[in-house]
């Protein structure tokens, strides 16, 4: 027996993950392509790099002061889509959990055809952590995986959050930032 979830991604993109009845066997995930027409306010454009979303996330936190920086983080955290189904079990088991994190934080990485996918679950009281993973999320979504790569070591500096959410928490940030990168370039 299987069970198969759908929904819609914030990039537009229609995810469908299912579960097979099999003990232990990991959810298989399959995306389609974005509908022309979806509304996708502030959603990435398929045809930018990884390197050119980041360079547009700096730009939106460019002029911005503490305050503003929290709220755009505030807003990517709404950004991110609802964990599909099937892994609500993985996370019951701690499979995924980024234990450098002082945050709940699980990640699943993964790689098709389509590209690159970060499926994420954030706790929702930490809403500064889920926008950050959003935007890797928002960055990385259906690019080629050798783009891996291309995920900053030092994003937080460069959109000037730092300073803003303190050092545990950047540590914590940075953290994600390097397992999301390394996890992608050795998925598939």
């Amino acid at each position: 027996m299987s069970v198969t979830t759908m929904a819609r991604g914030w990039s537009g993109a229609t995810v469908l993950a299912s579960q097979s009845s099999r003990a232990g066997s990991p959810p298989q995930v399959a995306r389609r392509q974005p509908e022309p027409d979806a509304d996708r306010p502030g959603g990435p454009c398929l045809m930018e790099t990884v390197t050119d979303r980041i360079d547009r996330i700096v730009d939106e936190f460019a002029d911005l002061d503490g305050r503003e920086k929290l709220e755009l983080l505030i807003d990517f955290a709404n950004r991110l889509p609802p964990l599909p189904a099937p892994y609500q079990a993985l996370k019951e088991q701690d499979a995924g959990r980024v234990h450098e994190c002082q945050t709940p934080v699980f990640l699943w990485p993964e790689i098709s055809s389509g590209g690159m996918t970060l499926i994420a679950s954030v706790a929702e009281e930490a809403p500064t952590v889920k926008g950050f993973v959003s935007m890797l999320a928002e960055a990385v979504a259906d690019r080629p995986q050798a783009e891996a790569g291309d995920l900053p070591d030092d994003l937080l500096e460069r959109i000037g959050l730092t300073e803003v959410l303190g050092m545990m928490r950047s540590r914590g940030l940075q953290a994600i930032t390097g397992r999301v990168r390394r996890e992608l370039a050795a998925a598939g």
